[in-house]
C-alpha cells in the first residue's frame, strides 16, 4: 500500500511539472447591488473577491440607513482549466448581506475591506436611491388573498393597472433633419411574467430606421417611474434618422404580457389545508404615441453640401505629382466620424478637360449604436491624363452640418499641381478638342469619321422588290387574320369561364392557399404564434371552400370529409386535415406553445399538395 501511495505522489509531481499552474496576479475586490430600491423592499449586497482572503480580515461597512436582515453569508468557489499545457486556477470568495432600507433618499454604502497576503483591498462606495412608493406600492407586494373562487377574474384583480407598462423611450424630441434619434420600447413590470407576445410592429413613417435589437444580449435593469420601482427590459431598439421636416409621429406598439399570479387554491387538502395556485394572466399593454419635432437645416449651405449631418474628418491620399500621359492614377478620400454616414455621397472632383475620370469606387465600414452611426466611407477616384502638360486641380471639398456647433463645416484637401510627361510607350500625342476632354470612344472613331470619296461612274440598280401585294404581303395578311381568330376564340372562352364563379374559385384555390402559406411562414419566422395559426386556419379552410364551392357558413369538418371522399381522397388524408385544424385551434388560444409551428406548417403544405395531385388526375 505504501508503494502505491508513493507512486501516486510521484505521478502528481510529474503532472505539476509538465503543466505549470499560473494564477491571475491582479486581485480585485468589488461590491454589487441594485442602483434603485423601494422602502420596505429587501435587497442583496455582494462583496466579491477573486482570491483567498486572510482569515478574519474582512471588515464590513457600517450600513447606515439600512437594517441588516441577514449576513454575512460566505461562499467560496474555485476552478482549474488546462489549455495547451497551461493550467489556470481561479478562486472566488463572496460575502453576501440582505438589507432593508429605513427611509427614502440617496444612501451610500461605504467601502468594505479585506486583506490578501497582508495587503489591504477596498471596494468602491455604492450610492443607492431609495424610493418611497407609498401604501399603494406596498399593497401590491403583499400576498394576494382569494375569497375561494380562484378564477381568472380574481387573478386579474391582483394586478394593478400600472404594474405592467410599455413605454417608448426616446433620446430627444427635437432634432435636425438627418440627426440621429434613439428610441427604445421598454417593458416596465412589478409582477413576474413568463412571455411577451407582440401584437403590432413598430412604424416609423418619415424616418430611416436601423434595428439595434440584439436577441442574444438581453437589456434588463431596474428604474424608478412615477415614484415606483420597476424591473425593466428593452424589447425593441431602433436608431432613427428623420428624412422630413415638421412634426413626425412614432406610432404606438401593442403587446400581450403573460403575467404570473399566485392565489389561494380552491381545492382543500384534508391534512395540509389550503394550498397555493399559480395562474397565467394575459395583460395587453400599449406604448404612448411620441411626437418628434424635426427642424430644417439652416440656410446658407455651401455648394459642396449634400446632406451630411454630424461630425466628420477627411483624409486624402493624393496621386504622384509627375506621371506619364495615358497612364492611370487615383485620388482617395476617406471621410470618418459620427453621423449619417449611410447617406454620405462622394465629393465632386473637378478635373481638367484632357483627363478621363472613371467610376468612383466606394468602400465603407459602418457601426450602428444607440448614440449614432460611426465608421468611415472611402472614395477612390481613378483617372487617366490623355495629354501632356502642367495642370492645377482644384481641392476636393466636403461640407457637413454640425448640430453641436450649429454651423456648416467645409473640409478641403490640398491643391494638386500635376505634371503629365509624354507617353513613355511612344503612342503619340493625344488630340484634345477645344473646350472639353475626349473620351475613349471619341479616340477610336477618329479613323472612321471621314471616309475616302469613291471615284467612277455611278451604277444604279434596284435592290429590293416592293412589299405591297407581294407574296410575303399576302402571307403576313393571312397570318394576322388567323391570329385574330385565335385570340377572339380564346377571349370568348375566358369570358365564359369567368362567368362560372364555382369554376373560377376552384382554379384559384391552390394559388390563394400558397399565398396564405407564405404569409404564415413569415409570421413563423417572426415568432408571432397568434398570427401564424390564424393564417394557417385561413389557408386550410379557404382552400376547401374555394376548391369544393362550399360557402363559409356551411364549412364544417364533416362537410369537408364528405367532399374529400367523393373526389377519391383517402380517409387518412381526411383525418390529417381534421387533426391539423384541431391543433391550430388549440395552439391559437393556448398561452403555452403545445406544438411546433414548423411541424404544423409542413403538414399543412404537404396535405394541400397531396389533395391537389389527387384531384388533378
Amino acid at each position: 500500500m505504501r508503494a502505491f501511495f508513493a507512486k501516486l505522489s510521484l505521478v502528481a509531481l510529474l503532472v505539476l511539472a509538465v503543466f505549470p499552474a499560473r494564477a491571475d496576479e491582479e486581485v480585485t475586490f468589488e461590491a454589487n447591488s441594485p442602483l434603485t430600491v423601494a422602502v420596505g423592499g429587501a435587497f442583496r449586497v455582494e462583496f466579491s473577491l477573486n482570491a483567498k482572503p486572510d482569515k478574519g480580515s474582512f471588515v464590513a461597512p457600517s450600513f447606515e440607513g439600512f437594517d441588516v436582515l441577514a449576513g454575512p453569508a460566505e461562499s467560496t468557489g474555485s476552478s482549474i482549466q488546462i489549455i495547451n499545457g497551461s493550467m489556470t486556477k481561479s478562486v472566488s470568495h463572496t460575502y453576501t448581506y440582505v438589507l432593508l432600507p429605513q427611509s427614502a433618499g440617496t444612501v451610500t454604502i461605504g467601502p468594505a475591506e479585506v486583506k490578501v497576503d497582508g495587503r489591504t483591498y477596498r471596494t468602491r462606495q455604492l450610492p443607492i436611491e431609495v424610493v418611497d412608493e407609498g401604501d399603494g406600492g406596498r399593497s401590491q407586494q403583499q400576498q394576494p388573498q382569494s375569497s375561494g373562487s380562484g378564477d381568472r377574474q380574481d387573478a386579474q384583480s391582483q394586478i394593478g393597472k400600472d404594474d405592467i407598462l410599455l413605454r417608448a423611450v426616446v433620446s430627444r424630441t427635437s432634432v435636425f433633419k438627418n440627426e440621429p434619434l434613439h428610441v427604445a420600447f421598454k417593458l416596465y413590470t412589478r409582477v413576474p411574467y413568463v412571455n411577451v407576445v407582440p401584437e403590432s410592429a413598430p412604424s416609423f413613417n418619415g424616418f430611416w430606421s436601423q434595428d439595434l435589437t440584439d436577441p442574444n444580449a438581453e437589456q434588463v435593469g431596474r428604474e424608478t417611474y412615477n415614484g415606483k420601482v420597476y424591473e425593466t427590459r428593452v424589447l425593441i431598439d431602433y436608431l432613427l434618422y428623420p428624412q422630413q421636416v415638421g412634426q413626425l409621429t412614432i406610432d404606438p406598439v401593442e403587446m400581450t404580457v403573460v403575467a404570473q399570479v399566485v392565489i389561494q387554491s380552491r381545492n382543500a387538502d384534508p391534512f395540509f389545508g389550503m394550498g397555493r395556485e399559480v395562474l397565467n394572466v394575459p395583460r395587453k399593454v400599449k406604448s404612448q404615441r411620441v411626437t418628434v419635432t424635426v427642424k430644417p437645416l439652416p440656410d446658407g449651405a455651401p455648394a459642396s453640401f449634400n446632406g451630411a449631418v454630424g461630425s466628420f474628418t477627411m483624409e486624402t491620399n493624393l496621386p504622384a505629382e509627375r506621371f506619364a500621359a495615358n497612364s492611370g492614377a487615383s485620388l482617395t478620400a476617406k471621410i470618418s466620424g459620427r453621423g449619417n454616414l449611410t447617406f454620405v455621397q462622394a465629393p465632386k472632383l473637378q478635373l481638367p478637360a484632357s483627363f478621363e475620370l472613371y467610376n468612383v469606387k466606394t468602400t465603407e465600414s459602418i457601426n450602428a449604436s444607440t448614440t449614432g452611426i460611426t465608421g468611415y466611407c472611402q472614395f477612390e477616384y481613378p483617372f487617366i491624363a490623355r495629354a501632356e502638360g502642367s495642370y492645377e486641380v482644384e481641392p476636393l471639398e466636403f461640407s457637413y452640418f454640425d448640430p453641436q456647433r450649429m454651423e456648416y463645416v467645409t473640409l478641403r484637401s490640398k491643391a494638386m499641381n500635376l505634371e503629365v510627361t509624354p507617353d513613355a510607350s511612344g503612342g503619340g500625342d493625344a488630340v484634345v478638342m477645344q473646350g472639353r476632354g475626349m473620351s475613349k470612344e471619341d479616340v477610336r472613331l477618329l479613323g472612321e469619321d471621314i471616309r475616302f470619296i469613291k471615284l467612277g461612274a455611278a451604277q444604279l440598280r434596284t435592290v429590293a422588290v416592293p412589299f405591297l401585294f407581294s407574296a410575303a404581303y399576302w402571307i403576313v395578311l393571312v397570318g394576322i387574320l388567323i391570329l385574330f381568330a385565335l385570340v377572339y376564340m380564346a377571349l370568348r372562352r375566358q369570358i365564359r369561364e369567368s362567368q362560372n364563379v364555382a369554376l373560377v374559385r376552384g382554379k384559384r384555390a391552390n394559388k390563394v392557399a400558397v399565398q396564405r402559406f407564405r404569409t404564415a411562414k413569415r409570421y413563423m419566422e417572426e415568432q408571432n404564434r397568434h398570427a401564424f395559426y390564424e393564417e394557417m386556419l385561413r389557408a386550410l379552410w379557404g382552400y376547401m371552400s374555394d376548391k369544393f364551392n362550399i360557402p363559409m357558413a356551411n364549412l364544417t369538418k364533416e362537410n369537408v370529409r364528405e367532399e374529400l371522399h367523393k373526389r377519391g381522397i383517402s380517409a387518412e388524408d381526411s383525418q390529417r386535415f381534421t387533426d391539423i385544424i384541431t391543433r391550430c385551434d388549440e395552439a391559437q388560444y393556448s398561452p403555452v406553445e403545445s406544438t411546433r409551428m414548423s411541424d404544423v406548417y409542413s403538414e399543412g403544405v404537404n396535405l394541400i399538395s397531396q389533395i391537389e395531385s389527387v384531384i388533378k388526375r
